[in-house]
């Protein structure tokens, strides 16, 4: 499926959101999330990503990354985005203890019928939606919404306080889940 969106500079920071379908709250699970945060830590180590800001919530992602010299961010978000919906996926299905597995599996696997770019199941919508942070003003803008979206959902009362994002390393002498470059 085309998007209007596309990667611009993959030096420079882009703001890049990308959602569960239907905005299903899979998050919730603290293995599904550390597959997430295994993947970028991956993604990091191997590929080429350079992380600067983010934040899982419950049904979507933002971050702050750029790539890089050599490495592209559209390749390494489809990497990871394609990665991490198999491995999820699997967890789910794997997982006795998954009070929803039935209602997840056929919710992915109907998104997943109606997508022609799909073999079977469906777990990330199709964009990143990436804006390049072309300005220090920009930069601090997407910042400020992106560790205070825990802060306006009522999870957290400060953007330090939640753990999974750089939120601890952005306001306070502590280090995240996930290394950063600030």
């Amino acid at each position: 499926m085309a998007t209007r969106y596309h990667f611009g500079d993959n030096e420079k920071p882009h703001f890049i959101t990308f959602s569960v379908v239907n905005w299903i709250d899979v998050f919730t699970r603290e293995s599904y999330t550390q597959i997430l945060l295994d993947s970028l830590r991956f993604c990091i180590e191997k590929k080429g990503l350079r992380l600067h800001a983010w934040v899982i919530m419950s049904n979507h992602v933002h971050l702050i990354a750029s790539a890089k010299e050599g490495f592209k961010l559209a390749d390494i978000m489809r990497d990871m985005k394609k990665f991490t919906s198999q491995r999820i996926i699997a967890a789910i299905t794997e997982n006795e203890q998954e009070s929803r597995k039935d209602w997840l599996i056929w919710m992915f696997k109907r998104a997943g019928a109606r997508n022609k770019n799909n073999e079977t199941y469906q777990f990330w919508q199709q964009d990143n939606h990436p804006i390049e942070l072309s300005t220090n003003e920009m930069m601090d803008q997407r910042l400020d919404y992106l560790h205070n979206n825990p802060v306006k959902a009522g999870v957290v009362w400060e953007p330090q306080h939640y753990k999974y994002s750089s939120g601890v390393d952005y306001y306070s002498e502590g280090k995240g889940l996930l290394p950063i470059e600030i």
